[in-house]
């Protein structure tokens, strides 16, 4: 049984932004994850989630681009102390900067559970490319692996419509 877990989670932050790493896992259990993210300015895919995620900002403000199901992108800002509540398949970009930080929270993946990365194309907002992965680790970063794919690739950042190439960070 896991243990009643204590995050400091200004500490965490603060570690954060000391190592330069985007994400801090506090537990992972068979049916919940909780961690806390570090912003990442070059952050633009739309990550689609197989559960529910609430995420609250300890530090900072978030714009939370998102798609309707008309496939239109919005924004919700989301300002530090506040939480936001995102239900599963909504497709999702949250975009804060490296001295921002969010406390996230969502169920662990059911086995064979897919987590998708969506990029639209900056200039027109055609479909560019989707990464997927099956998440067993939060741990193991699988944004950060989405964007490396996705960013040494420019096949992937080009365009089909408008001929436009995503730039790398």
């Amino acid at each position: 049984m896991l243990p009643m877990p204590v995050a400091d989670l200004n500490a965490i932050s603060e570690e954060l932004g000391r190592t330069g790493a985007h994400v801090h896992v506090l537990w992972q259990t068979p049916e919940s994850l909780v961690f806390v993210a570090r912003g990442r300015p070059y952050r633009s895919e739309f990550h689609i989630n197989p559960g529910d995620e609430t995420m609250t900002m300890l530090r900072g403000e978030m714009k939370l681009h998102y798609r309707t199901p008309e496939g239109e992108e919005d924004v919700a800002v989301v300002r530090e102390g506040c939480t936001i509540y995102t239900a599963a398949g909504i497709p999702h970009s949250p975009r804060f900067p490296p001295d921002a930080y969010l406390l996230v929270s969502e169920r662990m993946r059911r086995g064979g559970e897919i987590d998708r990365f969506q990029w639209y194309c900056p200039s027109c907002d055609a479909f560019l490319h989707e990464e997927t992965f099956v998440v067993d680790d939060y741990a193991k970063d699988p944004v950060s692996k989405a964007y490396a794919n996705f960013f040494d690739s420019e096949e992937h950042r080009t365009c089909g419509k408008c001929g436009h190439v995503a730039p790398r960070p």
